[in-house]
């Protein structure tokens, strides 16, 4: 039986150290996990969730597909029932930008030496990204990726030096610019096109907020120089 993983997840999974200690986050069917396992990227998979019965999903998967004995599963919110020593990477895929940054806020060993998180947010990326900047963490890759209809991004970050960021770096960071992928294109014009929406609803809106117009008119034009100069150098 083939295993139906998504994707966004195989994305998710080439960003893993081989070898690692993984900890799922909102593991859900815990595909990813038994993915890892069954390909020899991770030694240890912890697969966590808030809820029982995508834990029992993911129970019944790992059975299923042989890794039962190496897929660890804990109910848990966010990082609260991992411990510091016990994983090496972090996976956080599939929920909001501000979700992930909640639970990556209340994690006190988020700055571990050595500590990679992989970061697939489905919202609120501009908003990741500034917070993590913030924080001290560096984005070392950031991938597109292409699911169905949906085009999302995935990316790896450790503690580091992080350049400070701009409006438009905030929705498309110099990693993932600097990524060989052919969706870097059709990322930067659908996020064009998304601000074009909001600067057009800012302007005309009853009540004027000068400092959102301002702050996404200048990620509309940095993103729109993005897209020239990668239709010239792509």
């Amino acid at each position: 039986m083939k295993l139906p993983i998504s994707k966004r997840l195989l994305c998710c999974a080439s960003m893993v150290q081989s070898g690692a200690r993984v900890a799922d986050i909102g593991t859900d069917h815990g595909y990813l996990g038994i993915y890892l396992l069954q390909t020899g990227a991770a030694r240890h998979v912890i697969a966590c969730d808030l809820r029982k019965d995508p834990l029992e999903n993911a129970r019944r998967n790992a059975k299923l597909f042989g890794v039962d004995g190496e897929m660890e599963l804990r109910l848990s919110d966010g990082l609260e029932k991992i411990l510091p020593d016990e994983v090496d990477t972090v996976v956080m895929a599939g929920m909001g930008g501000d979700l992930i940054q909640r639970i990556l806020s209340q994690c006190p060993w988020r700055k571990r030496e050595g500590l990679q998180f992989i970061l697939q947010p489905q919202s609120a990326g501009n908003v990741l990204r500034r917070w993590l900047c913030e924080d001290g963490f560096e984005i070392q890759r950031e991938e597109p990726v292409q699911d169905g209809h949906f085009l999302y991004t995935v990316m790896a970050i450790r503690q580091g030096a992080p350049s400070p960021l701009t409006p438009g770096t905030e929705y498309a960071s110099p990693a993932l610019l600097a990524s060989k992928s052919p969706l870097v294109g059709t990322y930067l014009a659908r996020v064009e096109n998304a601000l074009q929406e909001t600067v057009r609803g800012l302007t005309n809106a009853e009540k004027q907020r000068p400092e959102r117009l301002a702050y996404f008119g200048q990620a509309l034009l940095e993103i729109q120089e993005m897209r020239k100069n990668y239709a010239d150098h792509p």
